[in-house]
C-alpha cells in the first residue's frame, strides 16, 4: 500500500507577503477578497512591514503611535499594494542609481619626472611594481614618498546606474535579519529561518508531539538553493574580498554552499537527525526536492518531510549576468517594447508578461517551505489537509545545441504529470476541473516553447479548455523557488477557489503563442475551490531541468482517504483537527499582531557521542523518543549465498 504526501503546512515569504494563511496568493487575488478578507491580508502585510503592531492591546504604527486599527489600514491600503509585488527596484538592497565597479586604468608617468605621490606605509605593494622607488617621509613616519618612473595598472572605484529597474522585492520595510541573531548570515538563509519557522508554526501542531509519533530516522529535510549564496556574506564575499581589498571571513566558504538552508533547518529549527539533502536543478530545484519527499513518504521510509527553496538573486552581478544573456526585462527593453520616449515612466508594475508580447523575466526573491506528513500521520494527529502531492515527474532534455534553450523533456514530465492526475480524477476531472500553473517566465522563448508543450499535452488528453496562470507576474523569478511560489498560489486557490489571472499582459496573448486547447487567463477566475480537483504545476529549468507535479486539492485527498480509512476514521479526525485549526489561527493572528515567531535554536541541546548508545538492533538517544531500528531490510536475498 503506496502511502500518499498529504501537505499539512505552508510558510514562506516573496514578494507577496508571508505565504502561511494565504496572505501572499491572497495579495495577488486582493481586489477579489471581501472586506474583511482585504483588512486581514492588509493587517498582514502591515505587520510584515513594520508599519502596525499590537503591544499591551494596543495598536501601533511604525512610530509607535496609538491607532485604531482598522481606520489606519484603510489609510496605508495603496501603500501597502505599492510597495509589494513586482515594482521599481528600491535601495534596501542596494542603490540601482549607483552600482559599483572598477574601471582599470594604466598611469604612464612622464618621461623626464616621473611620477611622484604619498602612500601610508600600511598601503606599499606586497611585491613593488617595476620602477617604484619609495623614501620614508622626513615629516611622518606612517607614511612614505613614492616616484614611479614605469608605466603601472590601477582600478578606479566608478559607478553607474543598473539596467533592470524592476524586480519582485520583498515588502518594502521587511528585513529577516532583524528577526533573529542573523551574525551576519546571508540574505538567503535569514529567509530560509523565517520561511520555515513560517511552516513549521503553521501546522498548529507542536513539533515535539511529531518526534513522539514519529522515529527520527523517519523525518527527512529537502531545502537548498540553486544559485547559493551569493551576496557579500556567502561565495560573492570570498571571490570579491581580496580585489575590494578586504579580508576572507570564516564563514564566507561554509555559508555559501547551495544545501545550505537546509542545513540550517536541521541545525537551528528542528534539531533534525534524520536524511537530509537538496537537488540543485537551477528554476526546477523546488520541484526536484518535492520528489524526494513524496518517494520517501510513498515508500514508507519516511512520515514527516520539510520541502523547500530559498534564493535571493536581485544583486548587482546577478542582474549583470543576466542581462548579458538577454535574459531580463531591463528599462530599454521595455521602453521600446511600449513604444515610450526616454522622458516617459516605466510600468516596472508590469516588467513581467507570460505568454504575451515580452522581452524578458524578472527577477524575485523568495523562500517558500511546505511540510509533508504520510496520511496515517495526519489523521492521527488531526493536522491541516491542505492538500497532497499526486506525483513528481522529472526529464531532461536530451542533446541540444544550446545548454539554455529548450528541449523535449518537457513534454515527457508534463504528459505524464497529465496522465497521473487522470489517474486520480478520471478523464472528466482532468478535463473540466484542474487548470495549470505554467513556468510562465515572461520570456520570448518560453512564450512559445511553453504554450506548444501544454497544447500538445492538452490534445492528447483531449482537453478543449485548460485555464493557464503564471505568478511569475505578480512576484517575479525566484529561480529556485518559483515552483514553490506556484505551490503557495496552488493552496491558495484550493482555499478560496480564485484563479489568479495574468494581469500585467492587458489582456494580449503573443501571436507567436499557441493558444489550441489553452485558456489563458487575463482577469481573475473565480469557480469555486470545491470545483477544482488537481493542479499541475510546471517547471523548466536551464541546462534541461524540467519537472512537472500533480497536486490534489483538499477534498479529493479527503475522500481518498476516506475510501482508505473509512468514514469514522474520518469524523474522528475531524474531531481532532478543530483543535488543530484553532492553534493555526491564533498562530496567524498574533504573527500578524506583529509577534516575532522565528525559531532559530542556535547552541541548542548540542548532543555529543556521550548521548548516544546501541545494540545491534537499534540506536537510542538521549531525550529523543524513539530508537532507530537497525533492523535493515536485506533487499538481495535472492542474491545472497547465505539470505538473513
Amino acid at each position: 500500500m503506496t502511502n500518499l504526501p498529504v501537505i499539512t503546512g505552508l510558510g514562506g515569504i516573496n514578494a507577496a507577503g508571508r505565504s502561511s494563511g494565504n496572505h501572499s496568493y491572497r495579495r495577488m487575488i486582493f481586489d477579489c477578497l471581501n472586506e474583511t478578507e482585504k483588512l486581514e491580508t492588509q493587517l498582514a502585510l502591515a505587520s510584515l512591514m513594520g508599519k502596525i503592531s499590537k503591544q499591551d492591546g494596543q495598536w501601533l504604527n511604525g512610530s509607535g503611535d496609538p491607532v485604531k486599527a482598522d481606520t489606519y489600514l484603510k489609510s496605508i491600503v495603496q501603500e501597502l499594494l505599492s510597495q509589494t509585488l513586482i515594482r521599481k527596484l528600491e535601495t534596501n538592497l542596494f542603490d540601482p542609481q549607483k552600482v559599483h565597479f572598477h574601471s582599470r586604468m594604466t598611469i604612464a608617468p612622464g618621461q623626464e619626472m616621473g611620477l611622484k605621490f604619498d602612500l601610508h606605509r600600511k598601503q606599499i605593494p606586497g611585491t613593488i611594481p617595476p620602477g617604484w622607488k619609495i623614501k620614508d617621509s622626513p615629516t611622518d613616519p606612517d607614511m612614505v614618498s613614492v616616484l614611479a618612473e614605469d608605466n603601472f595598472d590601477i582600478l578606479v572605484d566608478q559607478f553607474e546606474k543598473t539596467k533592470v529597474n524592476s524586480a519582485g522585492q520583498l515588502p518594502t520595510g521587511f528585513n529577516p535579519a532583524l528577526l533573529y541573531q542573523s551574525r551576519n548570515h546571508p540574505r538567503t538563509l535569514q529567509m530560509t529561518v523565517y520561511a520555515a519557522s513560517d511552516a513549521i508554526n503553521s501546522l498548529g501542531v507542536e513539533w515535539d508531539l511529531v518526534h513522539k509519533h514519529v522515529h527520527p530516522d523517519q523525518i527527512g529535510v529537502y531545502a537548498g538553493s540553486a544559485m547559493g549564496q551569493l551576496d557579500y556574506n556567502g561565495f560573492g564575499g570570498l571571490l570579491q574580498a581580496k580585489i575590494l581589498g578586504r579580508k576572507v571571513t570564516a564563514k564566507q566558504m561554509p555559508l555559501g554552499y547551495a544545501e545550505m538552508p537546509g542545513d540550517f533547518i536541521n541545525a537551528y529549527l528542528l534539531g533534525n537527525l534524520g536524511s537530509n539533502g537538496t537537488s540543485v536543478a537551477a528554476c526546477a530545484t523546488f520541484l526536484y526536492n518535492l520528489r524526494h519527499a513524496v518517494r520517501d513518504i510513498q515508500s514508507g521510509s519516511h512520515r514527516v518531510v520539510i520541502v523547500g527553496t530559498s534564493e535571493a538573486p536581485i544583486f548587482p552581478e546577478s542582474i549583470d549576468g543576466f542581462v548579458t544573456m538577454n535574459a531580463l526585462a531591463d528599462d530599454d527593453s521595455l521602453r521600446k517594447l511600449d513604444k515610450l520616449s526616454v522622458d516617459q515612466e516605466i510600468d516596472h508594475r508590469r516588467a513581467c508578461r507570460p505568454f504575451s508580447n515580452n522581452t524578458g523575466f524578472t527577477l524575485g526573491e523568495s523562500a517558500q517551505y511546505i511540510v509533508l506528513f504520510d496520511e496515517k500521520l495526519a489523521l492521527d494527529l488531526g493536522a491541516n489537509i491542505l492538500g497532497s502531492v499526486n506525483e513528481v515527474f522529472i526529464a531532461a532534455d536530451g542533446y541540444k545545441k544550446s545548454i539554455t534553450s529548450p528541449g523535449l523533456g518537457n513534454y515527457i514530465s508534463m504528459a505524464k504529470a497529465a496522465a497521473a492526475t487522470r489517474n486520480i480524477i478520471g478523464e472528466d476531472g482532468l478535463k473540466q476541473r484542474s487548470y495549470i500553473q505554467a513556468h510562465g517566465t515572461g520570456t520570448p522563448q518560453n512564450r512559445t516553447t511553453e504554450s506548444s508543450i501544454l497544447s500538445k499535452v492538452a490534445e492528447t488528453f483531449q482537453v478543449d479548455s485548460w485555464p493557464i496562470t503564471a505568478v511569475k507576474s505578480y512576484v517575479g523569478h525566484s529561480v529556485s523557488t518559483s515552483a514553490g511560489d506556484q505551490m503557495a498560489s496552488t493552496l491558495g486557490v484550493f482555499h478560496h477557489g480564485i484563479i489568479p489571472g495574468i494581469l500585467t499582459i492587458n489582456g494580449v496573448i503573443a501571436d507567436d503563442v499557441t493558444c489550441d486547447r489553452l485558456e489563458f487567463l487575463t482577469e481573475h477566475r473565480d469557480i469555486g475551490g470545491e470545483n477544482i480537483d488537481a493542479t499541475i504545476i510546471n517547471s523548466k529549468g536551464f541546462g534541461g531541468n524540467n519537472a512537472s507535479a500533480s497536486i490534489l486539492a483538499p477534498h479529493i485527498t479527503k475522500k481518498m482517504l476516506e475510501k482508505r480509512y473509512g468514514k469514522e476514521t474520518l469524523k474522528n479526525y475531524y474531531r481532532k483537527n478543530e483543535k488543530i485549526k484553532e492553534a493555526t489561527a491564533n498562530y496567524d493572528s498574533i504573527t500578524s499582531e506583529g509577534k516575532n515567531n522565528v525559531i532559530y535554536k542556535f547552541d541548542n541541546n548540542v548532543l555529543g557521542s556521550e548521548s548516544i548508545s546501541m545494540n545491534e538492533s537499534s540506536i537510542s538517544i538521549e531525550d529523543v523518543n524513539k530508537d532507530i531500528s537497525l533492523s535493515i531490510e536485506n533487499n538481495y536475498k535472492d542474491m545472497c549465498e547465505q539470505p538473513t
